[in-house]
């Protein structure tokens, strides 16, 4: 068709990280989930430094790391595979956390420039504290085998909540536009 341009696809990913503590930031995992769930990516570093991690991390991530099979690997390949999944997204790609942190450890993983299709960044945090994304979050991690503080299911409960946000939102628009006086009234 002359005349018509190709809309791009434009892609929301869910990103989530665990890192050895909040001074130094070094990788230990990192989880990704588009908005369609299509679109997954889980990695451990196997080689990070364990003697870096504060105790939270030591007590809570660490128990969690090795429950998916093919996850690990080596730091230095690491950018590699990220690049490698990217390649896959479609042309414009924002990716959706809620933390500075987890954007500066995504950077660090990559190790050099942001993939040409990643285009922006949506901060969650503003999110959080709605009824509709918290009690989704929490569902989420309800269900059993879903713990908070392993990347990939804190990636994934970022997206039910995303989801149920979205959901609120376009039910409360719908009933902004529809007003009373819209009613037709059946004679009988």
């Amino acid at each position: 068709m002359q005349g018509c341009r190709r809309r791009k696809k434009h892609m929301l990913i869910f990103l989530d990280t665990e890192f050895a503590d909040f001074a130094d930031r070094e990788p230990i995992s990192i989880g990704m989930v588009s908005e369609d769930g299509q679109h997954v990516f889980y990695a451990e570093l196997q080689d990070f430094d364990r003697d870096r991690c504060n105790s939270f991390v030591r007590t809570t991530v660490w128990p969690l790391l090795g429950q998916i099979d093919g996850a690990t690997v080596r730091r230095i390949d690491l950018p590699d595979r990220l690049r490698t999944w990217f390649a896959t997204l479609p042309s414009r790609v924002t990716i959706a956390c809620d933390s500075q942190f987890d954007r500066d450890v995504l950077g660090a993983m990559i190790g050099g420039p942001w993939p040409p299709n990643l285009v922006g960044w949506f901060d969650l945090r503003p999110l959080i504290d709605s009824t509709a994304f918290d009690q989704a979050v929490s569902a989420y991690h309800d269900y059993p085998g879903r713990p908070s503080h392993h990347a990939l299911h804190d990636a994934h409960a970022h997206r039910s909540g995303w989801l149920a946000w979205m959901d609120k939102r376009r039910r409360d628009n719908l009933l902004q536009r529809w007003k009373p006086s819209r009613l037709f009234h059946l004679d009988r």
